[in-house]
């Protein structure tokens, strides 16, 4: 079996994916059309053909960090677990779990999409016509909905996640995120006005109900890939993050990251959001909520700025890059957490501080005030 030459043999020996696909029982043959896939991950991508199928193979980049094969690991299993639902993602053909099969690293095989990143380029119809673009929008807020409508135990999930204290470990979580940057050298720690208010509202106004669900956990409109033809989504990608939590908290995330053209936030977005178009905040919400008929909740909004503040805020301390870092990805030589790949930089610190301070004046209403008390799942 010939190595392609454009791909190391240390990384993807292909005599061995060879072996590895015939015990799986997938078709034999030659490898054509041998292609590395470029994309905001750090994560390896490579595209074939191989007895008259396509496939896209998943690793970790060439130096594997401590956490790079239980994330890939986890992936597969999601993964395998989405098919069969209507959730629009790359369908698992076959994982390989084991490290010691190719050179430390797990795989797996997926299926490739026929899509493009909007926040990459724009391609037509959907750069001439705001229609298009104002659906592509109001389908990033469905293809959420139907993740979050996904009973995890129903299809093999069950064990995935600890959703037990979940939102009472959020806020906690990501405040230490922001004060673990004070011990760096030459920093005075954050500077963000509001916050500190922001992350007490929420902790008095944390739901006593809700449903858990699978989470993406990093769900903006640079992880998702449209297709050529229209506003669909042709899958939803990086699944680094996903673990068993309240599916709002990916909502909030994406009205947290949602790219308004009146500020620099439609960086974010690139193409897609530089063309406007897009559908605002409350437009989202009542697409992601009308499949189901749930109920409009703000919290999840809060719950993700102050998440973003923490991200944000990773940009701006001493050896900050433009990208944002989250402790637990692993971390390169230099001692630093390893950088979050975002294709394109989150939205800027003033922004993030104008909606934290806007929030608390416009008062979301007290948990008590016309909310759902049975959660935000309940039908």
């Amino acid at each position: 079996m010939q190595q392609p030459e454009q791909i190391d043999r240390t990384l993807v020996d292909f005599r061995v994916l060879a072996g590895w696909m015939d015990a799986q029982g997938l078709p034999e043959g030659t490898f054509e059309q041998v292609a590395p896939l470029t994309g905001g991950t750090q994560n390896m991508l490579i595209r074939f053909r191989r007895g008259g199928r396509e496939y896209v193979l998943r690793r970790g980049p060439a130096h594997l960090r401590a956490r790079t094969n239980d994330v890939l690991r986890r992936e597969a299993r999601v993964l395998g677990a989405l098919d069969g639902t209507d959730v629009p993602a790359p369908r698992l053909v076959a994982a390989c779990p084991d490290e010691s099969v190719m050179n430390g690293a797990v795989f797996y095989l997926m299926t490739p999409i026929d899509g493009f990143n909007a926040s990459v380029t724009l391609p037509e119809p959907h750069a001439s016509d705001a229609s298009v673009r104002h659906e592509m929008g109001l389908n990033a807020a469905r293809a959420l909905s139907a993740l979050g409508a996904v009973d995890h135990e129903a299809v093999g999930l069950g064990d995935f996640g600890k959703p037990a204290g979940f939102l009472e470990r959020q806020v906690g979580r990501w405040t230490s995120e922001l004060d673990s940057y004070g011990a760096l050298d030459g920093y005075p720690g954050p500077d963000i006005p509001g916050l500190d208010d922001v992350a007490r509202w929420l902790e008095e106004r944390r739901p006593k109900a809700w449903r858990p669900g699978i989470m993406h956990g990093d769900y903006h409109l640079a992880n998702l890939m449209y297709s050529p033809a229209g506003p669909e989504i042709a899958a939803i990608v990086d699944w680094e993050m996903c673990t068993i939590g309240d599916p709002l908290l990916d909502l909030g995330w994406l009205l947290a990251t949602w790219p308004d053209r009146g500020d620099e936030s439609a960086v974010l977005a690139g193409p897609l959001g530089a063309a406007g178009g897009l559908p605002a905040a409350d437009e989202l919400v009542d697409a992601y909520a009308a499949p189901r008929g749930r109920r409009r909740r703000a919290r999840p909004v809060v719950h993700h700025l102050v998440r973003g503040a923490g991200v944000l805020q990773a940009r701006h301390r001493p050896g900050g890059d433009a990208r944002p870092r989250l402790r637990g990805q692993g971390a390169p030589r230099d001692g630093r957490p390893a950088a979050l790949d975002h294709p394109r930089a989150l939205p800027p610190r003033p922004r993030l501080h104008r909606v934290l301070t806007g929030h608390l004046r416009t008062g979301p209403r007290p948990a008590h005030a016309g909310r759902d008390r049975r959660g935000p799942g309940s039908r």
